[in-house]
């Protein structure tokens, strides 16, 4: 059964493309108001409104490569469900995180046969710690054994909830270790991240070496959070790389300007446009519904793009490549662990997932690659795997404070 979900969740990864940054694109105006569709939820109770739904109780191994063709609502025997998710800021069908991280909930759940639901916390993106901790309490009410929750926002309400609920298993995705209000770890919750450097350097190295030299970054997070700066990072560093190879320059416009908020913005757009028209030829959106700014101004001036999360490429016809990392992977790896009764091995740790895990990489057959081959990218991947001879590195402290500089690539920070 393992190894047949693997392979799931690999062709899931590698062949669906996943539209995906965020908001609920749909090839208009990137600053039109995004819809509030909340895909069935009431978003002022936390929890998924079933009415209506079908009666898919839960489903054993169907064999569904494919997670739409899994209901995101189902009804168990005993009106309980022991998988939940509480989802980030967004709609579920976020074709993002959310959506990337429910797909692996879905998929795990449709293998083995548990019973799952979703709970988004009330008041859509202005939801607060309290409004994610009662979505926390709804799914515990409803049965939950294991929560898997995707975000950093989400830090505040499940301290509190694995706090009070230790018999009550977290899965933190894009998360780290947790400790209760007395600094004890909390041996309830895993931590789950990604080495994003490794996926963002494998963005930069194809983009110069498909011939780019001007390249642009623009992340969410007002440079605070640690995964779009491990993707910024690295996409310098995969640049370098390939500059260094190729005996070339490049130039790098790197901005978090307009990314407080992780959101699409006329600024964002007009700052990007300003980009493309200077010159810029491919440009890394990294941050939530930013990327729907990027592909417009992309597609307005000949220009490309770079997604990120999962695969990009169905969502603008701009995106050369996307640096993803496998949310559904991570979520369908800890429930195996946790329902392996294996828990006592990452609660309470903090879990990297990288190449080594297959959960970073490029999207190789949606690509835009005239240059990169497959079999140099995958001997760019092995290099990186323990052994390897390629150290990315992941710390990027002294980069973002203007103390590391790089031979062929000039870092224009616009802050």
């Amino acid at each position: 059964m393992k190894k047949k979900l693997v392979a799931l969740l690999l062709a899931m990864a590698m062949v669906l493309a996943l539209a995906a940054c965020g908001g609920n694109n749909t090839g208009k105006d990137s600053n039109s108001t995004p819809s509030t569709d909340n895909q069935g939820t009431d978003n002022n109770s936390g929890t998924p409104d079933n009415s209506g739904a079908p009666d898919n109780s839960a489903p054993e191994g169907t064999g569904a490569v494919n997670p739409d063709d899994i209901s995101d609502t189902m009804t168990s025997a005993d009106n309980k469900y022991v998988i939940a998710m509480v989802t980030d800021v967004g709609q579920l069908k976020d074709k993002s995180f959310n959506q990337g991280t429910w797909n692996g909930v879905k998929l795990y759940a449709n293998e083995t046969g548990k019973s799952y639901k979703y709970y988004q916390p009330a008041n859509g993106d202005s939801a607060t710690d309290e409004d994610r901790y009662q979505a926390y309490k709804a799914a515990i009410d409803g049965g939950a054994e294991v929560i898997v929750a995707p975000g950093f926002l989400q830090e505040a309400a499940m301290v509190r909830a694995a706090s009070e609920y230790p018999d009550v298993k977290f899965v933190f995705i894009d998360g780290y270790p947790l400790n209760d209000a007395n600094g004890n770890p909390l041996a309830n919750v895993v931590g789950v991240a990604f080495h994003e450097e490794q996926c963002g350097y494998l963005a930069g190295y194809a983009a110069v070496t498909e011939g780019y030299t001007k390249l642009g970054f623009t992340g969410g997070g007002g440079g605070t959070n640690p995964a779009v700066n491990r993707y910024g990072y690295g996409f310098v560093q995969g640049a370098q790389a390939a500059a260094a190879e190729n005996n070339t320059t490049v130039e790098m416009n790197y901005s978090y300007l307009y990314g407080d908020g992780y959101s699409a913005s006329a600024e964002l757009q007009t700052q990007i446009n300003g980009w493309y028209a200077n010159g810029t030829e491919v440009v890394f959106a990294c941050g939530g519904s930013m990327c729907n700014s990027v592909f417009a101004a992309a597609a307005a001036n000949n220009g490309l793009s770079i997604g990120v999360d999962v695969d990009q490429a169905g969502e603008s016809g701009t995106v050369m490549t996307s640096a993803m990392k496998g949310l559904a992977e991570a979520a369908s790896l800890m429930l195996g662990r946790f329902y392996d009764g294996q828990w006592d091995t990452i609660g309470g740790q903090a879990v990297n997932l990288g190449v080594d895990d297959n959960a970073v990489g490029l999207p190789f057959a949606s690509s835009q690659f005239e240059v990169l081959t497959e079999d140099a990218y995958n001997t760019l991947v092995d290099g990186m795997k323990t052994g390897g001879s390629l150290e990315v590195k992941g710390d990027y402290d002294a980069f973002l404070a203007g103390d590391e500089t790089f031979a062929n690539v000039t870092v224009n920070f616009v802050k």
